[in-house]
């Protein structure tokens, strides 16, 4: 795949512990488009003279290993805090400066034994850096999400992604608790800017940005992307935490699901199809017209459009209602321009070509049946 550096950075080889995990596949991910990193993989098929073996050479450790569905509670210590404290002798024993990056959880406030791990892990880095100032950067984690997580396990984003994706149940024991969430893409540039840019240093770092959201609003919002199919309806997908949410949702979409239908409206002049109806910026659609039929014919007092020609050729007619005043012109496919409507001109577009003509269509508000602003008048009316 094309790759990216980072000017100036010579190359980084980082050791990812956990890399086969949620966090670790997309940071690897990300690490294969840049050509200045390299990357050293440490899984649960690894054993500690891998490790061993890993460290040599090694410029930063980023360690996501951990166990949080463990069948025992001897599954944490050996998982979150046996494998910590070996990481950190291993780097004290090498005699080098080895900076390591740890994925902790905001359970450490929390009594439970997940994050009592959690915590003991931290205190080991904290003491190899208080021993040799090793760097250690602590990251207190809160509900990651976003694509490659697993479902039904330690993300409720995932499972309620995964569930309504595929018409399953999903269950909600309180819909008022609040979740902290964290976007996997958001916490990868963390990892990336501490890497490539530096740290004042402090042991602990925070990722921003971080969203707040309850359980109910997160099934709620999640229900709106899957229904948006039928109703062709979109909110603030382009940015913050809904941007977020939504990509994550298509990522657990079934390859069978990546397609849908939409509903076509064929009568003796061609055919018309809503594409995609947003909250805030209109809906898009397009329509087909044969050849010498005209389509259009009234005016709106507030809404506007934008109609771009994809193929053949139209002529746009214009007559303002207040004065008579006339205008049109003729428009090809071969030229991409945009043709807009103006309240109060009354307007109509007519296949001038001798092929199908193709015109793709934006309005600036979503049709409402019960308000239309579209009122019928021919162009060819006698001023």
């Amino acid at each position: 795949m094309p790759k990216n550096s980072v000017v100036g950075i010579n190359m980084q080889r980082v050791l990812v512990t956990g890399a086969d995990g949620f966090i670790g596949k997309n940071l690897l991910l990300h690490f294969a488009e840049m050509d200045n990193v390299e990357c050293i993989s440490f899984t649960r098929e690894n054993n500690l003279d891998d490790l061993l073996n890993s460290l040599a050479g090694v410029d930063w450790i980023i360690h996501l290993a951990g166990i949080n569905r463990p069948k025992s509670t001897d599954e944490f210590i050996k998982g979150n805090i046996g494998l910590t404290e070996a990481i950190c002798n291993l780097v004290k024993a090498s005699g080098r400066i080895i900076p390591i990056v740890f994925a902790s959880s905001i359970q450490v406030n929390l009594h439970n034994d997940y994050g009592r791990s959690k915590l003991a892990a931290e205190e080991a880095l904290l003491s190899l850096y208080q021993e040799t100032d090793n760097p250690v950067y602590i990251f207190r984690l809160p509900n990651v999400f976003g694509k490659f997580s697993r479902p039904n396990y330690n993300s409720v984003v995932a499972t309620f992604c995964h569930n309504i994706a595929r018409n399953l149940p999903i269950q909600i024991n309180d819909p008022a608790v609040v979740i902290s969430l964290v976007y996997i893409d958001d916490l990868v540039e963390s990892f990336k800017e501490l890497l490539f840019k530096g740290h004042n240093h402090d042991c602990f770092v925070e990722v921003s940005p971080s969203y707040e959201m309850t359980v109910g609003d997160l099934a709620k919002q999640l229900k709106q992307f899957k229904n948006s199919r039928d109703d062709l309806v979109l909110g603030t997908v382009g940015k913050g935490l809904i941007r977020a949410l939504y990509s994550t949702y298509l990522s657990y979409l079934p390859p069978e699901s990546f397609l849908y239908p939409l509903k076509q409206f064929r009568d003796e002049r061609g055919l018309f199809v809503e594409m995609l109806k947003t909250t805030v910026c209109g809906q898009f659609s397009f329509f087909s017209a044969h050849p010498g039929v005209t389509r259009g014919g009234h005016y709106h007092h507030t809404k506007t459009e934008k109609f771009l020609i994809i193929k053949g050729k139209a002529r746009f007619r214009f007559r303002h209602m207040a004065t008579g005043e006339y205008y049109e012109l003729d428009i090809s496919g071969d030229t991409s321009q945009i043709v807009e409507t103006a309240p109060g001109w009354t307007h109509d577009v007519t296949n001038i070509s001798n092929e199908e003509l193709i015109c793709m269509l934006w309005a600036n508000e979503i049709f409402d049946q019960e308000k239309p602003d579209t009122f019928p008048y021919p162009v060819n009316y006698k001023a």
